[in-house]
């Protein structure tokens, strides 16, 4: 019987397992967006068993999980390590079709070497033996991303962080980059003005400062960014249901802030100037730092408020929303372009249906300045899988330049998501291949073999300018 998840998975001719082995293999990895803590790659921790890399953090298992009947003392409860990852052994064998089946067995094999499935019969054995793998130096989260050959990764790291993990990581001579990206989300949240005010007043500690305008707010924050900038960052990144543009005037956002000091209500109207002019000024600092934006857009978050007052955010009860996005997008871009302040700029959409909205709005901003200096970025979160990969990746054929793409990212809080890096360089291999044999593209493989790199690995290095340290090879 043919091996599950062998060298030739997912790629469906010759073309494309020559592709895939002589072209996109290799190619490092550049993971421009994740939320690994930089705290446990500065110190080299090792986990103490399987649960702890795996499970821990990792909403899309849990959903699983729940989806299958497990109780959530064996997800995010009391429940041991060891029955956690027995319970999740248990839903795995339900998830096939869900790209977690996928995910687990090719994880499993390529850090462990572990080619049984897992299922309840399998689980005892693979816990163990990974744990005690994971207790070794050769297992440390460093050596878990080495094995992968990561050469650049970006955390997500508030402008409250104080970066002494990133600083004491820079001085070590590590064959990787770990650089901090700009997430000022809390810093807009208008909609919550009790939890602004703490802000606030954690930046005023921070920056040893009295923020009582709009004024001194905005100081404060740039000082952040100033920071930021001085540690290595390159990349800032939002996560908005949609972006906001509404118009505003100085006055009216500097009366807004009076308010928001206050502890008075603001209206929804008052919010979005707020959010709006937000925006804008972290955008225009972007520009004049030449950095990349990113903006990931379509999120519908915390559904279910109940569970949400027990376990906190990011717990696993958010979805897709069906936000309308072009307009606002449209003036966004427009008013920066129009200025001569928008920087290169990612694009990410959660909704399916706005797949070709997105793709046709970034070449409305592409000026020949930068090559693909708008992007329509990878799939993520709900559509990181093979249909939403290959759906984006289509929709961007048909409508921009696929060729310019700066490839995946993981967008993950585990060390051993790292395959997916694989999953979506098996996926890109696959299609094109696919046009080759139908006769929809010429049979040049050198030519379509290099652009296969660029999307995989050198439009990204190019585009964000990451220098890789001299130890990597």
């Amino acid at each position: 019987m043919k091996p599950f998840l062998d060298d030739h998975f997912l790629l469906n001719s010759t073309v494309a397992q020559e592709l895939y082995h002589n072209f996109a293999k290799q190619q490092p990895i550049i993971d421009y967006h994740n939320h690994l803590l930089p705290e446990q790659i500065a110190k080299d921790i090792r986990f103490e068993n399987l649960t702890q890399a795996w499970l821990y953090g990792d909403h899309y298992k849990w959903r699983a999980m729940r989806a299958n009947g497990i109780d959530e003392q064996f997800i995010t409860g009391k429940g041991s390590d060891e029955e956690k990852f027995i319970k999740w052994a248990e839903t795995v064998p339900y998830t096939l079709r869900n790209p977690l089946y996928h995910w687990t067995h090719l994880e499993l094999q390529r850090y462990f070497g572990e080619q049984e499935l897992l299922s309840p019969k399998s689980a005892k054995r693979i816990y163990e033996e990974c744990s005690a793998k994971l207790q070794t130096a050769d297992y440390s989260v460093r050596s878990l991303l080495k094995k992968m050959r990561v050469e650049s990764l970006c955390t997500t790291d508030d402008p409250l962080d104080n970066l002494e993990h990133h600083r004491s990581f820079a001085q070590e001579k590590e064959s990787f980059l770990m650089l901090p990206t700009f997430r000022p989300d809390k810093a807009m949240a208008a909609e919550n003005v009790a939890g602004l005010n703490a802000y606030i007043q954690q930046l005023e500690a921070l920056t040893n400062s009295t923020i009582s305008t709009l004024t001194d707010y905005l100081t404060a924050l740039k000082s952040r960014h100033d920071y930021f900038a001085a540690n290595g960052c390159l990349i800032s990144d939002h996560g908005l249901e949609h972006i906001y543009a509404e118009d505003y005037t100085e006055k009216e956002v500097q009366d807004i802030f009076v308010k928001i000091k206050l502890q008075q209500d603001l209206s929804p109207l008052e919010v979005n100037k707020f959010k709006s002019a937000l925006l804008i000024y972290f955008a225009e600092w972007d520009h004049e730092k030449g950095w990349v934006q990113q903006y990931h857009l379509g999120a519908l978050r915390n559904n279910n408020t109940r569970k949400l007052d027990q376990l906190g955010p990011d717990t696993g009860w958010d979805s897709i929303g069906d936000f309308s996005q072009g307009r606002a997008l449209s003036k966004f871009l427009n008013r920066l372009d129009r200025e001569d302040k928008l920087a290169k700029t990612i694009l990410y959409n959660l909704n399916p249906a706005d797949n070709p909205l997105f793709a046709s709005m970034v070449g409305n901003f592409n000026d020949g300045t930068v090559a693909g200096k708008v992007q329509f970025g990878s799939a993520w979160w709900f559509l990181d899988q093979k249909d939403g990969m290959t759906q984006q990746l289509n929709t961007l054929s048909n409508i921009g330049l696929i060729s310019r793409l700066v490839g995946m990212l993981t967008d993950s809080r585990s060390f051993l998501s790292f395959p997916r890096h694989e999953y979506f360089r098996r996926l890109l291999c696959n299609l094109f291949a696919d046009d080759i044999v139908n006769g929809e593209l010429p049979h040049d493989i050198e030519w379509i073999g290099q652009i296969i790199q660029d999307i995989c690995y050198n439009n990204a290095k190019s585009y964000f300018n990451f220098q890789p340290s001299p130890a990597f090879k």
